[in-house]
């Protein structure tokens, strides 16, 4: 894989005709983008029956004061019971925190979800139950399909409360007006 297909620290943004629900209108981060795959986290579809403070409490970790109210979202289709917390670089938890682009990096141990509840985790974050995953090739090819579109991430698209204005946000990076979409795909 060379260093211009490296999809890592970037946005999918859904196509309209998505054929899969799931995606539908989705936004991922990518975390991991490899020969072997690619891992990313849904960052626009939050779950409406999970709040921070449930997992907390299921969990048994205490809630202090200072907890901040981490916005639970649906990361996607694999693993749905595991949680993944994208965040800010200036929070670190050891070995369990993997950079994953410029000021952005991921922690998937219970650590992270203490130092929240306390009011000493990352300064920006979102937790996604659940991943997207594909296989080697799988993401090129439907880029090729015209799936999905490519943008940069940026912190407001990633961290932002407003999900339901991200997928619209993300389009607007590559200043696409989203009336303008077609949901049938071609190639020149």
């Amino acid at each position: 894989m060379t260093e211009t297909t490296n999809l890592v620290g970037k946005l999918l943004i859904a196509m309209p005709d998505m054929g899969d629900p799931r995606f539908d209108h989705a936004v991922i981060y990518i975390c991991a983008h490899t020969p072997e795959g690619a891992m990313g986290l849904i960052v626009n579809k939050p779950t409406p029956d999970v709040r921070f403070s449930d997992l907390l409490e299921q969990l048994s970790i205490d809630e202090g004061d200072l907890a901040v109210d981490v916005r639970v979202h649906y990361g996607g289709p694999v693993e749905t019971g595991r949680g993944f917390v994208l965040h800010t670089a200036d929070y670190a938890s050891g070995a369990g925190t993997m950079e994953v682009a410029e000021g952005v990096s991921m922690t998937a141990t219970l650590d992270i979800l203490e130092d929240i509840a306390t009011g000493s985790g990352p300064k920006r974050s979102m937790l996604g139950l659940g991943y997207a995953g594909w296989g080697p090739q799988q993401l090129e090819g439907e880029l090729m399909q015209n799936g999905w579109l490519v943008c940069d991430a940026t912190e407001d698209i990633l961290f932002g409360r407003a999900a339901e204005h991200k997928w619209t946000a993300a389009l607007k990076v590559l200043g696409i007006n989203p009336l303008m979409l077609s949901t049938s795909g071609g190639r020149a």
